[in-house]
């Protein structure tokens, strides 16, 4: 099959982590994948054609868009998007497409996504099923039931399957989507997806980093890194006053978004034993490697963290439920303790990490929980393909 798979991610990195995870298991497919955020670096399958878009992203408080390349306005990128867009779908005549969360987020992004569905619908690019791509837990809204209203009448209408990112035994749609039941087309919980762990390759780190097996690795790391520098500052003062006690290597990871001055700030207290870098290809390789993860709590992390089975301090993004939710859910499953970075000192976090670092890692039992979502998505397009 052709398939064309859409992802707008707006502040980190997540959204296109997980749909270039989705899209790698498509390998029996032509896939051409679709992103509109900002530029960070990805190792593309072969069967993967990627274009980018013109740069879009938002701020904080999610309701302005910003352009990547600043000589333009808003509107100038927007007509440009519109226009390769619809040049894609003509060239590519594609079976599928994938919608990575759409409706029931990115509404800022219909001005580009709807009228695509609508000559979808029209059959202008010929038989094309539409599938939204969503993950575990939907942020809240200031007004619910106006806003599932309009999620319900943009789903039934122009979508032929809703795939959900998630176990539906640990989680499930209606607990941040109240009116789940009256979805009228498919919805398939597919797992969760995560990047899959290779154990040998996290020795294989150790050693090419020179970490002896008295040593302890810790990794911290903060998503695409746009909120990430207090809890990278927060982590520095620690280690600062963890002095002698512990023989230690540090490895930061501030994130590739991270604002120039703030990384620079974090830049200029490396020393010896702490390394601070952007970005990694080889992050799970990392955590494979590590003793201790300190980290936000967002989908991919915490889905790394379960393929992993690292001691975590995760310390949730509060501004939201999504985070907090999805930490909660989870702690049951690994050697994780929770912080909040508003009420954490520098001493305290002293401690927790002392205290996690006495955990062993040990050779754990399979989860209970699904993790194959990439594969179990991919095998849903595959039964259609089959007229199954």
């Amino acid at each position: 099959m052709n398939i064309i798979f859409y992802c707008q991610y707006v502040w980190g990195m997540g959204h296109l982590v997980r749909s270039l995870e989705f899209a790698r298991a498509l390998a029996e497919h032509n896939v051409t994948l679709i992103a509109g955020g900002q530029e960070v670096a990805l190792d593309m399958p072969d069967h993967v054609d990627f274009v980018r878009l013109p740069t879009l992203y938002m701020d904080e408080m999610f309701t302005t868009l910003i352009p990547g390349d600043t000589r333009k306005s808003v509107d100038q990128i927007k007509l440009e998007r519109k226009t390769i867009l619809k040049a894609q779908f003509e060239k590519k005549q594609p079976d599928v497409f994938i919608i990575e969360l759409y409706p029931f987020g990115r509404s800022i992004f219909g001005f580009e996504l709807e009228p695509l569905l609508k000559d979808t619908r029209a059959g202008k690019f010929g038989a094309v099923k539409t599938v939204c791509s969503l993950r575990d837990i939907l942020v809240e809204k200031k007004d619910p039931a106006a806003y599932e209203g309009r999620v319900l009448q943009k789903l039934n209408r122009n979508f032929d399957a809703l795939l959900i990112h998630s176990d539906k035994n640990l989680l499930r749609l209606d607990e941040t989507f109240s009116r789940a039941d009256e979805i009228t087309i498919p919805v398939v919980y597919t797992g969760f997806i995560a990047q899959q762990a290779d154990p040998a390759a996290g020795k294989a780190l150790r050693r090419a980093l020179n970490i002896s097996p008295e040593q302890k690795l810790i990794v911290a790391s903060a998503g695409g890194g746009r909120s990430g520098y207090p809890l990278l500052s927060l982590v520095l003062d620690a280690c600062d006053i963890l002095g002698g006690t512990l023989d230690c290597r540090v490895e930061i990871f501030a994130g590739p978004f991270m604002d120039d001055e703030e990384f620079e700030k974090l830049s200029a207290r490396a020393t010896t034993g702490i390394r601070i870098q952007r970005y990694t290809r080889r992050f799970l390789d990392y955590l494979n490697a590590a003793d201790l993860s300190i980290s936000l709590a967002g989908y991919n992390t915490c889905m790394n963290l379960l393929a992993t089975r690292v001691p975590a301090l995760l310390f949730p993004y509060t501004r939201q439920r999504e985070q907090p939710m999805r930490v909660d859910k989870i702690k049951d499953f690994l050697p994780v303790k929770i912080l909040n970075l508003n009420s954490v000192g520098v001493d305290r976090l002293r401690d927790c990490i002392i205290q996690m670092l006495s955990h062993k890692k040990e050779v754990q039992e399979p989860l209970s929980l699904d993790m194959n979502g990439a594969a179990n998505s991919a095998g849903f397009l595959g039964r259609w393909e089959k007229g199954n």
